[in-house]
């Protein structure tokens, strides 16, 4: 069974190896959408794959580092694309949660990477 849960966070960056006069050169920010998909058995006492309250608060710290912060100051993220911040989340979420199977992550409405540890 794949299961996920979904969380948000506002981050601000800038991207400084995009070409001088790119709008995203400038500081800017971003409300993130962040889904993470677990994949696992249906545990038979409980009913489910994992609890909704343990994955909240095993992933809440990391949220933590990101929310309100300025991404390109968090080591691994100095050009924090989606898709590195995506493959960040994915390195930090895994050991965590063996059972994580997919991380994707909106930048906006209309935009954002789906990574899935390859």
């Amino acid at each position: 069974m794949l299961i996920y849960k979904k969380f948000i966070f506002d981050s601000a960056h800038f991207l400084p190896n995009v070409p001088e006069g790119h709008k995203c050169k400038n500081m800017h920010g971003h409300t993130y959408q962040l889904t993470v998909f677990m994949d696992g058995p249906l545990l038979p006492n409980e009913g489910w794959v994992i609890d909704y309250g343990d994955l909240k608060r095993l992933i809440k710290p990391i949220i933590d580092q990101l929310d309100h912060h300025c991404l390109n100051e968090i080591p691994g993220l100095e050009n924090p694309t989606s898709e590195i911040l995506a493959i960040w989340l994915w390195n930090q979420v895994k050991p965590l949660i063996p059972a994580l199977k997919r991380v994707e992550l909106n930048e906006t409405a209309s935009s954002g990477v789906i990574y899935e540890g390859e």
